[in-house]
């Protein structure tokens, strides 16, 4: 026999939960405060009184015949039309949330959230909040983050823009799965279930609509669990245009997306950068290089150097992007790279890696010198003297920059109170 499931009994509107009751929550020794209820339904809410109503009634029905002990929470987020009265008369809890943004709304309401596991969703009846059986199984089954797959469970005609089915989201959720490992082809899907002690340890930042995908990087980053199931996605019900914004949002979130993959942002590209300008500057230090007709020679040479010392100080930010992230709390404190240059490189490594490559340069410069003295400071072969200078200057700029990136480094390290 399966108990009946049990819902709040007198709705109200709360005041929205001070960054100190948060901070006591996420810091207690489980992790949360202690649930009263295995499953919390949040909504975030701004004029949705159109929808709210059904939305709230699907779930609750829905956890109802599942036999889920359960609450309802909209998150409001500022509504000015009779959404909270709805939600209150609907039997939801409804926690004000003063900070605008998608995110700050879903962080307010799932800190209030008295819950074991929290199922998020829009508040605009795009989502089917009547069949949530599937999350609830998987988070049963150990999924510390269950996401909705749009794509598998089917996509109404015209509920998705043209532009967000076949380029955007396609496009973003592979970038996610290269980026992060997250085993997810619906990066964006807004209908997801998750443990809620496990998004507060991810100490989510962002308020706008970057908070989905801070929410599935942070999981896979920390080796959490990510699951997958279908789900359908439907005409909104609103009588007005939605909030997203197909090029300002995408661009957010690709951005973001790069904010948190150093690797992939600064130190790839870096290395091929590297590699290739000393794999064509060491073949023209020899001389000229002819490809049918077209010659390479000093020319080619500077343009090589140029991507070395590009490439050099793509790396050296990667690094200390990814340290700086870790020390803040912005990524895991799992990162290979991070952690790696952190016992690898010190100032006092740095400075001799710099002083070598500076002598080097200089000693390469005073080649150059020696020729030019030779003919009496007079007028030198242009091409043979550059074969000296170049990677002279390129030696004694890259000596340089590692000193300085040493110090640069240290400094992030250095443990703050």
């Amino acid at each position: 026999m399966v108990a009946a499931p049990k819902t709040t009994t007198e709705p109200t509107i709360e005041s929205a939960p001070s960054d100190a009751e948060v901070v006591v929550r996420t810091t207690s020794p489980d992790g949360v405060g202690v649930p009263t209820h295995e499953v919390a339904v949040v909504m975030p809410c701004l004029n949705e009184e159109l929808t709210l109503a059904t939305c709230i009634d699907k779930a609750k029905r829905s956890l109802t015949d599942l036999g889920v002990d359960h609450e309802i929470v909209i998150a409001d987020n500022g509504s000015t039309d009779r959404s909270r009265e709805i939600a209150v008369e609907h039997g939801a809890r409804v926690v004000p949330v003063s900070e605008k943004g998608y995110g700050a709304a879903l962080r307010g309401g799932i800190a209030g959230a008295r819950s074991t596991y929290v199922i998020m969703g829009d508040a605009d009846d795009s989502y089917d909040f009547s069949t949530l059986a599937p999350f609830v199984e998987s988070l049963r089954g150990g999924s510390d983050l269950v996401m909705g797959n749009r794509f598998a469970g089917g996509i109404d005609k015209g509920a998705m823009p043209f532009l967000h089915k076949y380029l955007g989201n396609p496009v973003l959720s592979f970038l996610g799965r290269l980026f992060f490992r997250a085993p997810v082809r619906d990066f964006h899907c807004g209908l997801r279930g998750f443990r809620r002690d496990a998004v507060l340890k991810m100490d989510l930042r962002t308020s706008g609509m970057e908070f989905a995908s801070e929410m599935v990087m942070k999981a896979s980053l920390m080796g959490m669990r990510v699951d997958e199931v279908p789900t359908t996605l439907s005409q909104d019900g609103r009588d007005r245009a939605p909030h997203l914004r197909t090029w300002r949002d995408g661009w957010r979130h690709l951005k973001f997306m790069l904010m948190y993959a150093p690797r992939w942002l600064f130190v790839l590209p870096g290395l091929v950068l590297l590699l290739a300008g000393l794999l064509a500057g060491g073949v023209l230090l020899t001389g000229p290089v002819k490809l049918g007709s077209i010659t390479l020679d000093v020319h080619t040479m500077l343009v090589a150097m140029a991507g070395v010392l590009v490439g050099f100080q793509a790396i050296v930010f990667g690094v200390c992007t990814e340290t700086f992230a870790e020390a803040e709390g912005f990524v895991p404190r799992t990162h290979r790279l991070a952690r790696g240059a952190s016992k690898l490189i010190n100032v006092e490594r740095a400075v001799i890696l710099g002083a070598v490559l500076l002598l080097g340069g200089l000693a390469l410069i005073g080649v150059a010198v020696g020729q030019w003295w030779s003919a009496g400071f007079g007028d030198l072969e242009y091409a043979s003297t550059m074969r000296w200078v170049i990677p002279g200057v390129t030696l004694t700029a890259l000596g340089v920059q590692s000193v300085l990136a040493g110090f640069f480094l240290a400094i992030l390290t250095v443990r703050r109170r």
